[in-house]
């Protein structure tokens, strides 16, 4: 199915791409503004999520809950959610509904409803799921390795933040953060079937006038800030959590191009290396996987591995032989081809709906890349050999952090694994 992609702005600087994609009368949009968690004030931790769940909560005149009625009535969904980097306002609706709801996407930004009980509904949100984080050992060993690489930085918290913190956010800080939502840079992308008259319906939200707003220029973005090499968290369950993991470099850098063949080699499918030499082989494995998420600055690149606390020096030896592997013993010729296999089938997985052209369109221009970056990237990628995947693992993942999490007999274990190994001394 062919498809036209159309770049112009909005009258006070947002950039607007229009991908023209015939087919089914489903439009979709996303409104990227650079900021997120990492631009969190001091002793705000958490500001942008709970601004970015407030913005749904009533708009212009809108009460939240006329808002909910307006979309749901359409058969619509309208999310709004803070990341490290960004916030992301998304909508999908029908073609024809485009008139009605269009108009939202600027005036949550220019005139949220900023009301004391809807922020405290969604702040209690929000604070409930902080404490259910804190019941699971995934959650309490990746929140652990985080502090780890990334200390009290930018990237050194949850999105969600942090309870003490959080609970002292009301009105004032986040009309505060809300003044400024685009000024640091913003991007907003329409993908299907888009009304001719898009422009006036996008200003109808505010009022016909220009909405202060910039390109989204390339920086670079927050650093890690290495701590402690080995953190452990007592869980007294059956299970140990494990993670191993690098703060490394940002999306669009030319080694993250490596890492991601990397981590297609080693953490996607049931043919994996991990899945394969810690699951199938060895039996040591509830779950594992490799973490590599986009981000505009210090990217995390993290092995996890879930097993059972009887097996914690297993797997723990097993884990860290598998990162010592990857720094000493390059690809072979048919494990570089897989994991390229790999790598463009997930982009063009990642391209079937309008709702995946956008998301990855608007995600690619938010952190001031090119638009046909995911094009470029196929092709870099078919030119890396295995020595350059080896020469980025060397580079960026030498000094791995270790992160437990699990009953104390089996930390004890795992601890002693890592004290030993050459990667632990």
């Amino acid at each position: 199915m062919s498809a036209a992609l159309e770049q112009r702005q909005l009258p006070g600087g947002c950039p607007l791409w229009v991908l023209h994609r015939p087919g089914p009368a489903i439009l979709s949009a996303k409104l990227w503004l650079r900021g997120g968690s990492s631009a969190d004030p001091s002793g705000q931790r958490g500001a942008a999520q709970l601004l970015a769940g407030v913005l749904s909560r009533g708009c212009g005149e809108l009460s939240g809950e006329q808002l909910a009625d307006l979309v749901e009535g359409c058969g619509a969904g309208l999310r709004c959610e803070a990341g490290e980097d960004g916030t992301l306002v998304s909508l999908k609706c029908a073609s024809d509904d485009a008139p009605l709801l269009l108009p939202l996407l600027l005036q949550m930004v220019h005139s949220p409803w900023l009301v004391d009980d809807q922020i405290a509904l969604e702040r209690q949100l929000n604070l409930q799921t902080l404490q259910r984080q804190r019941e699971d050992p995934f959650q309490l060993s990746h929140d652990q390795l985080r502090q780890q690489l990334y200390g009290d930085g930018p990237y050194g918290h949850d999105p969600l933040g942090v309870e003490p913190e959080l609970e002292g956010l009301g009105p004032q800080q986040l009309s505060s953060l809300a003044a400024g939502l685009g000024h640091q840079g913003s991007v907003l992308v329409l993908a299907g079937v888009v009304p001719a008259d898009v422009d006036s319906l996008l200003l109808a939200g505010v009022g016909g006038e220009a909405w202060g707003a910039t390109a989204p220029q390339r920086r670079r973005g927050p650093t890690g800030q290495p701590g402690a090499a080995i953190a452990s968290c007592t869980d007294e369950t059956e299970q140990l959590v494990l993670m191993l993991g690098c703060s490394t470099v940002p999306l669009g850098s030319p080694q993250a191009l490596a890492l991601r063949l990397l981590q297609c080699h080693l953490g996607v499918g049931m043919s994996s290396r991990l899945f394969v030499a810690l699951r199938e082989e060895q039996g040591l494995a509830y779950d594992v996987g490799v973490h590599q998420p986009a981000r505009l600055g210090d990217a995390p690149f993290v092995f996890h591995l879930s097993s059972s606390s009887e097996r914690a020096e297993l797997a723990a030896e097993a884990l860290l032989a598998e990162w010592q592997r990857l720094l000493e013993t390059p690809l072979s010729g048919d494990e570089l081809q897989l994991a390229k296999a790999k790598f463009r089938g997930q982009e063009a997985m990642g391209r079937q709906t309008s709702s995946q052209l956008a998301d990855r369109l608007a995600l690619v221009l938010g952190h001031g890349l090119p638009a046909d970056f995911a094009d470029r990237c196929l092709t870099d990628a078919d030119q890396l050999n295995a020595d350059d995947l080896q020469a980025a693992a060397q580079q960026l993942l030498s000094q791995p952090h270790f992160s437990l999490c699990g009953p104390s007999a089996a930390l004890k274990a795992a601890e002693a694994v890592w004290q030993r190994h050459p990667l632990g001394r």
